[in-house]
């Protein structure tokens, strides 16, 4: 059941998709890496995100640009959109920080809190849910956190050595961010000019307990595009789920 008097969820959101994906290439030699296609969807990376975005209740995203810019910036004018979209270009280079600091502060509402997510995740998992648990916790900063698959078979023994079992790509031990986040509207101030969040901004938020972690819940999709693997992975995965 819904708290009446639980925070509203975000309605805004930025998209980082700068980046150039060298591992991507030759997919980036002419579109960034969020403009590249899951084989058998028709759709760039970032179209889903905006689809998953307003399905979760954003009205308006800010898509922070930098590589080959102008590919995108067409799609996005050519495209019906479900939901208002708002494009940034740094004219310098400004780091993951900086560039974080300079879309937020393109957002419609500065003292709203928001969403983030790096252009090359595709997911699936309720925001909705993930504010609650940040607002519940008082957190500055959410950081989504996935527990990926290792990618290559894992062995098992007994005390004596004997090898028990083989397992094909088990879940990894261990959770990492998964690049997508809730932050609050102070947050914004906190970032650097310039420079990186997640050696600066991040690590002062965890020693005063105003981080927090969301483990994005079992059976949900996600899956960071990075190499050309990963799209044929994307692709396997996804019409074995019939999306």
């Amino acid at each position: 059941m819904t708290d009446p008097h639980a925070a509203p969820a975000p309605t805004q959101a930025v998209i980082l998709a700068g980046g150039q994906g060298s591992r991507l290439r030759p997919y980036t030699d002419d579109r960034p890496k969020p403009m590249v296609e899951i084989p058998g969807t028709g759709v760039p990376i970032i179209g889903h995100q905006l689809a998953w975005l307003a399905e979760e209740g954003v009205t308006d995203a800010v898509v922070s640009c930098g590589h080959l810019a102008e590919v995108l910036g067409e799609w996005l004018e050519s495209t019906e959109l479900p939901l208002r979209v708002t494009t940034v270009v740094e004219k310098e280079p400004l780091g993951r920080g900086g560039g974080l600091k300079f879309a937020a502060a393109h957002l419609p509402d500065a003292e709203g809190a928001w969403y983030a997510t790096n252009g090359d995740i595709w997911t699936r998992f309720s925001l909705r849910e993930m504010a609650a648990f940040h607002a519940e916790r008082a957190a500055t900063a959410t950081l989504a956190l996935a527990r990926p698959r290792i990618p290559w078979g894992a062995v098992e023994t007994d005390a004596f050595g004997h090898i028990t079992d083989f397992i094909e790509a088990p879940p990894s031990p261990y959770l990492i961010n998964a690049g997508v986040y809730v932050f609050s509207a102070e947050f914004t101030g906190a970032l650097p000019d310039r420079g990186d969040h997640e050696r600066t901004t991040f690590p002062g938020l965890a020693r005063t307990r105003r981080l927090a972690g969301y483990p994005i819940p079992h059976g949900a999709y996600w899956r960071a595009i990075d190499t050309a693997k990963d799209l044929t992975q994307a692709a396997r995965e996804l019409a074995s789920l019939g999306r």
